[in-house]
């Protein structure tokens, strides 16, 4: 076999004076082995995050829509209603929560006449309101206050849930309260949505 030179190298026959470099068999079966355990580890935190961020986006929609619809009544002069849909055009009374519309109700019939701001719900969020929000609405009059059918101002809330144990808080609670402040709280529904 003819002598191999290299530069700066002694002449080696063949290949068999290389050295090969790599991972062995029983390093790489490890670092798989860690990779598992950390992966492991990290997919319920992981979980949690997500679930959170998916209740913290729905909430902050449905605060956003309240709030516009505060200052379009305030604008505009007039009745503005934010309440659950199924179309995401009109108000559905005794519907389950898919959606929801915020827009000025200009002719008084507890309708959305010009619609201002929609939003859906993904599953698995659920959405609902509390028995103090008639026929599941919001209605907002142009002194920028929520009131009930009954004339004294609204207080109620509006739950957005997670049927899961990841975040252990897994309900928002977007809370109407006396002068129609609005405010965000996280609850713990022990993993279930009521």
């Amino acid at each position: 076999m003819p002598l191999l030179r290299l530069p700066g190298k002694k002449a080696i026959r063949g290949c068999r004076g290389l050295r090969q470099s790599g991972f062995t068999m029983v390093e790489l079966m490890v670092t798989v082995a860690v990779a598992a355990v950390l992966l492991a580890l990290a997919t319920p935190s992981f979980e949690g995050v997500l679930n959170g961020n998916r209740l913290a986006s729905q909430s902050n929609e449905l605060v956003a829509a309240l709030q516009i619809g505060r200052s379009e009544a305030v604008k505009n002069n007039a009745r503005v209603i934010v309440c659950r849909s199924t179309n995401l055009t009109t108000c559905a009374a005794g519907a389950a929560w898919t959606g929801w519309v915020a827009g000025i109700d200009s002719n008084r019939d507890g309708q959305v006449d010009q619609v201002l701001k929609v939003g859906s719900i993904s599953a698995p969020l659920q959405v609902f309101s509390s028995s103090n929000i008639e026929q599941s609405r919001v209605t907002i009059r142009p002194d920028g206050y929520a009131y009930k059918q009954d004339g004294t101002l609204l207080v109620a809330s509006i739950a957005v849930c997670i049927p899961t144990i990841r975040p252990t808080e897994n309900v928002r609670a977007v809370t109407i309260t006396a002068g129609s402040r609005i405010e965000t709280k996280s609850l713990d529904g022990g993993g279930a949505c009521a």
